[in-house]
C-alpha cells in the first residue's frame, strides 16, 4: 500500500474542496493513485447527491443581472436547505455565475442550462459546477427557475 501524505490530501482538497477524511479514504481505496481517488470521490459525490435530492430547498437566493443597455436582463432563483449556505460566499458566487451564464447563453429550460458548457470554462458543464457546490456545502441545491427579459421581445420564463 502506498503512503498517503498530507500534501496528497491537500492537493485534492484544493481541487475539490471536499472533506479531508473523504479524500483520505478515497486515496486509501485507490492505493494512493490521485486520478483513481478523484474518480471514487466523484462517484461518491453522486451517491450523496441522490440522498440529498429529496430534501427541501426552501432557502436560497435570486440573482439579478441587468445588461448595460438597461434593455435586457435576467433573474435566476437557486434554492438550498439553509440560510447559512444561502449567505455563504461560494453559494453567492454560484448564483452570480449562473445569472451571467443565463444571460450569455439564453437557455430555454433549466435542463438545457444544466447541460450547457460553462462559458468561463468550456471543459465543464453547468451541472458540474452544481455538483461541486453540493459536494462542498453538503446540502441539496437546485436551480429552481429563471427568466430572461428583453425590451421589445418575448420573455423567456423557465
Amino acid at each position: 500500500m502506498s503512503k498517503i501524505t498530507a500534501k496528497d490530501v491537500q492537493e485534492i482538497r484544493d481541487e475539490t474542496s471536499l472533506g479531508v477524511m473523504d479524500i483520505r479514504n478515497a486515496l486509501e481505496e485507490a492505493d494512493g493513485n490521485k486520478e483513481k481517488a478523484l474518480e471514487i470521490l466523484k462517484s461518491k459525490a453522486g451517491d450523496k447527491m441522490l440522498k440529498r435530492a429529496g430534501r427541501a430547498t426552501s432557502q436560497g437566493k435570486v440573482g439579478v443581472y441587468s445588461h448595460g443597455d438597461a434593455k435586457s436582463g435576467c433573474m435566476v432563483e437557486v434554492g438550498c436547505e439553509s440560510d447559512f449556505v444561502a449567505k455563504a460566499e461560494d453559494f453567492q458566487n454560484f448564483v452570480k455565475e449562473l445569472t451571467l451564464q443565463v444571460m450569455a447563453m439564453k437557455p430555454m429550460s433549466v435542463k438545457e442550462l444544466l447541460e450547457q458548457d460553462y462559458v468561463k470554462d468550456p471543459k465543464k458543464k453547468v451541472s458540474d459546477l452544481l455538483k461541486e457546490l453540493i459536494a462542498k456545502t453538503g446540502e441539496n441545491i437546485e436551480i429552481k427557475r429563471f427568466v430572461i427579459y428583453q425590451m421589445g421581445a418575448d420573455t423567456i420564463s423557465c
